[in-house]
């Protein structure tokens, strides 16, 4: 017979709580949209972001999926950023260096208060050459620095790895770059195991770009290796939008299809994210010369609403 004690008691105790807690996740982010505790969602990230057609076909499926909620979407994604702090030789002809994310994510955090952070980081931080322990080891301070600052801001964090990097098609650059992306994905990847939440792009659009390249060798996501066209960037929403518990709009062949009869609000989504992307980033400060000077949030606020009323009205005709 075995005897039972107070500290036999506090050990099994014990036992089972670091179970639990090794196998706890957070709760799924369907639930948070369903409860209504995500309102404002910000997507962090460099040029692939800025350009923000992924951000838009996500939000227009967030309309369709939750058409009496209304969310936030604030896409502060900019141009040519890491969160590595590096930059190469000669960027942008040599006429300013690579900005880092962490120069002015403080400012970000402040003034957008999220409740939901979308970043993906990792096409620029390698700056486009073979792997590098040194360079290997700047992203992984980054991308931690940017989960601990989020986190302490109070909002929920999804890491995204990043799309992939097409030698076939980009000139210049290293011809190993995607595998570089590779292993800065792996590591991301394996961070969900310290309950960091993380959805894969940059494996998902290696594996498919091969696929399709069986039956079209000259297929790509990006025509210039590095920057989707819209087929990659409703590949990328689709990966979004899959996290978010919707797999069944997240199987349609383009957005457009995903929409159905609400089609028609996709372009006015598209605008609005637009006009509020480049106030936001002129709002909350930025460091790229090349990014238009935004709205006043004021004016940029009226255009919003006035958008807002167009994509209600593009909804209500379609009903």
């Amino acid at each position: 017979v075995t005897r039972v004690t107070p500290s036999t008691i506090k050990i099994a105790m014990l036992i089972l709580l670091a179970a639990g807690c090794a196998t706890m996740r957070p709760a799924p982010i369907a639930d948070d949209l369903e409860r209504g505790k995500v309102q404002r969602i910000v997507f962090l990230g460099d040029s692939i972001t800025y350009d923000g057609r992924y951000v838009a076909d996500f939000e227009s499926w967030l309309i369709a999926r939750y058409p009496d909620r209304a969310f936030e979407l604030v896409n502060v994604g900019q141009p040519s950023e890491t969160v590595s702090g590096l930059t190469e030789e000669g960027h942008a002809d040599g006429k300013f260096d690579r900005p880092c994310l962490l120069d002015r994510l403080a400012g970000v955090l402040e003034k957008t208060k999220p409740d939901l952070i979308f970043a993906c980081y990792g096409m620029n931080c390698g700056i486009y050459k073979p792997f590098d322990k040194g360079r290997f080891a700047r992203y992984r301070k980054g991308i931690a620095s940017l989960h601990k600052a989020a986190v302490k801001s109070g909002a929920r964090i999804v890491h995204v790895t990043p799309p992939m990097y097409d030698a076939m098609h980009a000139g210049g650059h290293a011809a190993e770059y995607n595998d570089v992306l590779g292993r800065y994905s792996e590591w991301l990847l394996s961070k969900r195991a310290s309950k960091w939440e993380v959805i894969d792009i940059h494996g998902p659009t290696t594996a498919e770009a091969e696929r399709r390249r069986a039956s079209d060798a000259a297929f790509t996501f990006a025509p210039d290796g590095v920057h989707p066209d819209d087929a990659g960037h409703w590949f990328m929403a689709q990966r979004f939008i899959a996290y978010c518990g919707d797999t069944h709009a997240a199987s349609a062949g383009s957005a457009r299809e995903m929409l159905g009869g609400n089609a028609a609000v996709l372009p006015l989504v598209g605008e609005r994210m637009a006009v509020m992307r480049n106030a936001w980033l002129t709002f909350t400060g930025h460091n790229h010369p090349a990014v238009p000077q935004g709205l006043p949030m004021d004016e940029a606020r009226g255009r919003y609403r006035e958008l807002t009323a167009q994509i209600a009205t593009a909804q209500q005709s379609k009903n």
